[in-house]
């Protein structure tokens, strides 16, 4: 599904943030991306979705190499990734339901055959009752839980989620937590940034760690 081969990346001149990376993951794995603030890991996750390219190295996913692919590929290949930013990036002229539905209306898909589905994950993220709201009405926590309600939709081949329980309470974190599992159960690989420890000890997944440029990965 992944794999870096002596990536670094730096931004113009300055220090490299990455440095010599090299893993592999294979498809349909569930990791846990942990490290320090400032440690690389956004980074990490926009090299994925090729919103950056590295400086030195290459980068395989779907076993293609995606340095430096035109932008006709790079659409076909995002189209496989469900991603969670940190500033959510919900469409302000858009409902909560139609937010969460762009990725199926993307795909050509009739409303009729995903209002079901749509309403039914709106309610298991707790938002069944805000479907019709607009995001400059909605909270902090209600953004991101319809971030995270888009990316999954569609039930991507690779999940990218950056902190996406940062702005909920314990148990809306477990609760979405399980939603991420589930999907890694019907075969999405799943990489989520993350630094709240007691999640991570609540589900048994590998972690990679990123600490001065460079990562590991620990059981």
């Amino acid at each position: 599904m992944i794999r870096f081969e002596n990536v670094s990346l730096r931004y113009d001149k300055g220090p490299e943030i990455l440095k010599n990376i090299n893993f592999h993951l294979p498809a349909g794995s569930f990791h846990f991306l942990t490290g320090p603030s400032g440690a690389g890991k956004t980074t990490l996750l926009r090299l994925l979705f090729m919103s950056l390219y590295p400086t030195r190295g290459r980068i395989y996913l779907f076993r293609r190499n995606i340095s430096g692919v035109d932008t006709t590929t790079q659409a076909e290949l995002r189209r496989r990734i469900g991603i969670v930013f940190q500033d959510f990036r919900l469409l302000d002229h858009l409902t909560t339901f139609e937010n969460v539905a762009l990725p199926l209306r993307v795909m050509g898909r009739n409303v009729s055959e995903y209002r079901e589905d749509v309403t039914e994950l709106l309610k298991w993220v707790g938002l069944g009752a805000r479907m019709h709201a607009y995001p400059h009405v909605l909270s902090g926590g209600e953004k991101q839980r319809a971030a995270i309600a888009r990316a999954v939709i569609g039930k991507p081949e690779l999940l990218l989620a950056d902190e996406p329980t940062g702005n909920v309470d314990p148990r809306m974190a477990n609760r979405l937590l399980r939603l991420f599992v589930e999907l890694n159960h019907l075969g999405t690989s799943v990489i989520i940034a993350t630094h709240d420890h007691q999640l991570i000890k609540q589900f048994s997944a590998p972690r990679l760690v990123l600490h001065n440029g460079h990562v590991q990965i620990r059981n």
